[in-house]
């Protein structure tokens, strides 16, 4: 009898690697994860160690298999995703890693992004890359690595010295090919949307030698192979598919349409929506990125929003305030009051995110009085995430609808539904206001690691193990459907008291900006 055979997925994260086997049905059949450590040499640098990385990839792998007692022969591939933007080095003969990783948090090259915008670069990266110049993104990283890592220059003029995001890295240490997927490579700041290829005027300003770049191959491709082991044996693996994290969840969510859209709610959040086969470029503040590419099919894309503060609003309740014990209290707190008493919550602790890019912002409570009680602040800090989803939302449906005013031609990526994954969608209450506020369904799937099982479908495309994106269509499940149940005069009430409570926050900004 043929063993049972399964598709591996390695998720490495900011705080953490996991590694996920997944059966042909899609569901988890075995996980390990381990953390690594967050390096913070000054105040604004984040830094991890490859090595460290690179460990735990290999510990984590090893323990999954333990851990169900599978054998490395019952793998049919392994897919990898990724923490996006963070950047790295390495001697392409040694494999030894030339610095610390930057993390995508890390703020070192601020200053240089000032002097970006002051010489008139910003509407040329943002035309040719969907990015703004920020130091979110790998150019800068790379260009300061350059500049301040003794002999690496000189080492990557002759092709010695490598870079890659983290995807690359792994794939570079499992397989020895030096590549990447253009979901990941879009994030860079220094690949043209258009050509999708790296580009040459950018890679000259930043100072960048084309050599140490990895080659861009599909999402779902055979990369090369991997000697799995564990005590159960040894066996060559293909490595077969590669995405960000973002987009991994979006294609673990079966977001194979124009129009279609997930968000995954963490301590902040990630709006991706599909747009189809051509960019979309934002007007109102959102990235223009790849969302995937098949081999001999055209390259999706996808706009982002990201908010920086959702989760987080419900830790600091925790951890902050003290007044709950556990996130899961705030489910039954919020349906507790019939409404927020007119409590609103602008959670601006790190300035605000997507559409405003308000870095002066800060939290803002308003509304109170004599009657407010831990209820109703709880419920406006639930609510809060929802609003924040809906004006992302709001900039993506203006975005496209000019999009195709623009180019003339049907809007394909008409919102008609929201999947959500992530930590918070175990909260029903939150699900359901997401919904009521948006006025469209929201979907929360059977199985939660959406972005690693986003990972597992590309490296099973590449092999076979799964036909075609219909196949895996049908896999996808909704464990619970939110529909809205407020009607149209509430929502827009509702909508217009968030408006005022973001321009409180708004003002304070402009107080704080001027002297």
């Amino acid at each position: 009898m043929p063993e049972t055979r399964y598709i591996g997925a390695l998720d490495q994260g900011t705080t953490g690697t996991r590694f996920i086997a997944f059966d042909h049905d899609g569901r988890p059949v075995a996980a390990a994860y381990r953390e690594h450590r967050q390096i913070y040499p000054r105040a604004g640098w984040v830094e991890h160690d490859p090595e460290e990385i690179w460990g735990n990839a290999l510990a984590v792998m090893n323990d999954a298999l333990l851990s169900a007692q599978l054998s490395p022969s019952q793998f049919a591939a392994i897919g990898v995703t990724n923490q996006r933007e963070t950047a790295l080095v390495w001697d392409a003969l040694s494999g030894e890693p030339l610095h610390n990783a930057i993390v995508w948090q890390d703020r070192r090259t601020a200053d240089r992004c000032r002097q970006l915008a002051e010489q008139g670069w910003s509407e040329a990266v943002r035309t040719r890359t969907g990015l703004p110049a920020d130091p979110y993104f790998s150019a800068t990283k790379l260009e300061w690595l350059l500049q301040n890592v003794r002999g690496l220059r000189e080492q990557a003029e002759k092709g010695r010295a490598l870079f890659g995001t983290v995807d690359a890295w792994l794939i570079w240490k499992m397989t020895g090919a030096h590549a990447t997927d253009p979901s990941n490579a879009s994030r860079t700041m220094l690949v043209n949307l258009r050509t999708l290829d790296w580009d040459q005027e950018l890679l000259e300003l930043f100072a960048i030698p084309r050599a140490m770049l990895p080659t861009m191959q599909p999402s779902s491709a055979v990369y090369g192979t991997l000697d799995l082991r564990s005590p159960n044996g040894h066996c060559e693996v293909p490595v077969a598919g590669d995405l960000g994290d973002q987009q991994a969840a979006l294609f673990g969510q079966a977001g194979f349409e124009a129009g279609d859209t997930k968000n995954t709610y963490g301590t902040g959040s990630f709006l991706l929506r599909n747009t189809g086969v051509r960019p979309v470029t934002s007007k109102h503040g959102l990235l223009t990125t790849v969302a995937y590419s098949l081999p001999g099919q055209p390259v999706r894309y996808a706009l982002e929003g990201s908010v920086f503060i959702t989760g987080a609003a419900v830790q600091w309740l925790r951890d902050g305030l003290k007044v709950i014990a556990s996130a899961g209290e705030t489910e039954a707190l919020a349906a507790s009051v019939p409404d927020t008493g007119g409590v609103y919550f602008v959670p601006a602790f790190a300035g605000l995110g997507a559409p405003y890019w308000e870095p002066y912002a800060r939290g803002t409570l308003v509304g109170l009085t004599r009657g407010t009680t831990l209820a109703h602040i709880t419920r406006a800090t639930l609510e809060a995430i929802a609003y924040q989803v809906h004006d992302v939302v709001e900039a993506m449906n203006a975005d496209v609808r000019l999009a195709a005013e623009e180019n003339d031609r049907p809007n394909a990526g008409s919102q008609l539904g929201l999947k959500v994954d992530g930590g918070a969608v175990k909260n029903s209450f939150l699900c359901q206001f997401q919904s009521d506020i948006l006025g469209v369904p929201v979907v929360r799937p059977t199985v939660e690691e959406t972005t690693a099982l986003g990972a597992a479908y590309a490296a099973g495309l590449a092999v076979g193990y799964w036909k075609d994106l219909q196949e895996i269509q049908r896999l996808w499940k909704a464990e619970r459907t939110f529909v809205p149940q407020l009607s149209a005069e509430r929502r827009a009430e509702l909508c217009r008291g968030w408006r005022q409570a973001v321009e409180c926050a708004l003002s304070w900004a402009s107080s704080v900006r001027t002297p």
